[in-house]
């Protein structure tokens, strides 16, 4: 009677420990990307602090604006490429226009294509990391404050590399913060 007892209660404890850990996995798989630059993750910094100093080797930047189709926004980026040494700190914008007599909310999900570059791409400042708001119709210029370490010269993976793609969507904010399982988190 007891074993039967104490196998139920570690089967209960284990089937809520999969179900809490089921809920935490989006977070830890966000905060792993966002430390590792696994999948393109940018990194993000308070400022270039690293001791990172610029180079005399440059680097082409491209970039890519997407949005949603439940998001009626206009979103491009005002430049979509520059040459930046690597190490020096950059200031680019991106222009959103909302298409709709009505008040929207929206949040970006980026990344950094080659991914190898994602730990070596450090934006200091970037709407990304804020809900952004926009009225009837109104625009907005959005910008980015990045740079890139030169540690990324001395990475095999990455020491080649002489173009990278910043790379932007747009999502609704509502649609952004539905679960899988239809409550917003």
């Amino acid at each position: 009677m007891k074993s039967n007892r104490s196998i139920a209660l570690q089967l209960l404890a284990m089937s809520v420990g999969m179900l809490m850990l089921a809920y935490a996995s989006v977070p830890l798989y966000r905060l792993f990307c966002q430390v590792t630059g696994f999948g393109g993750t940018t990194q993000r910094v308070a400022a270039n602090t690293s001791g990172a100093h610029s180079t005399q080797r440059t680097m082409i930047v491209s970039f890519d604006a997407n949005t949603d189709p439940q998001l009626p926004w206009e979103f491009r980026p005002l430049e979509k490429t520059i040459t930046v040494r690597i190490g020096e700190n950059r200031l680019v914008a991106f222009h959103a226009k909302s298409l709709t007599n009505a008040p929207t909310r929206g949040t970006a999900a980026y990344n950094v294509t080659p991914h190898a570059a994602g730990k070596y791409f450090n934006k200091i400042q970037c709407f990304c990391f804020e809900e952004q708001h926009l009225g009837p119709n109104q625009s907005a210029n959005l910008p980015v404050s990045f740079f890139i370490d030169p540690a990324i010269l001395d990475d095999p993976e990455t020491r080649d590399v002489t173009n990278i793609t910043l790379s932007y969507t747009f999502f609704s904010y509502e649609s952004a913060n539905k679960s899988k399982f239809g409550k917003s988190l």
